[in-house]
């Protein structure tokens, strides 16, 4: 999940969105997925549902919240809610400096202190399309090239079932590469072989390396395996308010191998909470050791 972009105004065919109708989708957003609608959010909210009233045969949007507040209509629409409420906006290698300090300093300490005797673990949680933990996966090829024995996996989450199709797809626009250095491109994707497509995909040994889940921050959750060495939370911690913001940081950090790394976006910060993080440089962070903990 990545960053926010405003809707346009409401399409012809449903009556415009009451404020009760508002109220009632924004604090029922906010119970189930922890993401904050302020007013200024009605117009985009609106926008963005018009397609599942027409989808739903709809009029109004009381007649919308009447069906999802139903037992049936809430099992059924539900999925369909939270896909259209999180917005996906990503790309390969953003905020390289991330990937920098990656490549060029946790990996390297990490296989001196380990001599790769086990499994580095990643997790991109939000991770929106599938750019961020294939990007994870790039960088971790990378380093396994120069480093034998080294051995990895990558774990990527986000709430949203619809960007996950397209993450385990692998399959993007080329106006999504068109930045990246041609070496990488060589490396790491396909174009199609129909040029008129303008398509390309991530290739296998990368698309590979990543295992995608649905995961719903708001929830009790469980991730399977040993515990993470490193975790990209970055531009999701903007959608919530400051109590949550700290509630989803100590689930990650549950999850975080003492002497572990999480990198968060470029806008959010981690300041006054309690937290067992300390600051390394801006938006990243290393979770404390504590005595006697495990952390190799």
């Amino acid at each position: 999940m990545e960053d926010a972009d405003d809707g346009r105004s409401v399409g012809s065919g449903a009556r415009p969105m009451g404020a009760k109708e508002f109220q009632q989708l924004s604090e029922f957003i906010q119970n189930e997925c922890g993401i904050k609608l302020p007013p200024a959010k009605k117009t985009m909210l609106e926008a963005r549902l018009q397609k599942r009233l027409r989808v739903l045969g709809f009029h109004s949007f009381g007649e919308y919240c009447s069906y999802l507040f139903s037992s049936t209509g809430l099992e059924a629409e539900l999925t369909e809610l939270l896909n259209v409420v999180t917005t996906n906006t990503t790309h390969f290698f953003r905020e390289p400096k991330h990937f920098d300090v990656l490549g060029a300093e946790v990996l390297a300490a990490w296989s001196a202190r380990t001599g790769n005797r086990r499994e580095f673990r990643a997790w991109s949680a939000g991770c929106s399309t599938g750019e961020e933990p294939y990007t994870l996966a790039m960088v971790l090829l990378a380093h396994q090239e120069t480093s034998p024995g080294f051995r990895f996996s990558v774990t990527a989450t986000d709430i949203s079932t619809r960007v996950l199709q397209q993450a385990v797809r692998g399959v993007y626009s080329e106006d999504k590469v068109e930045d990246l250095p041609q070496a990488i491109m060589r490396k790491h994707f396909m174009r199609s072989k129909d040029r008129t497509r303008r398509l390309v995909k991530v290739a296998p040994e990368v698309r590979n390396r990543v295992v995608f889940q649905r995961l719903n921050f708001m929830e009790e959750f469980r991730l399977e395996g040993e515990p993470m060495d490193v975790v990209f939370c970055r531009n999701v911690l903007i959608y919530f308010e400051r109590a949550t913001q700290e509630a989803i940081v100590a689930k990650l950090c549950r999850h975080l191998r003492p002497g572990g790394w999480l990198f968060i976006g470029h806008s959010e910060s981690l300041t006054g909470m309690r937290l067992p993080l300390h600051l390394h440089s801006p938006t990243i962070y290393q979770r404390r050791r504590e005595t006697g903990e495990e952390t190799s």
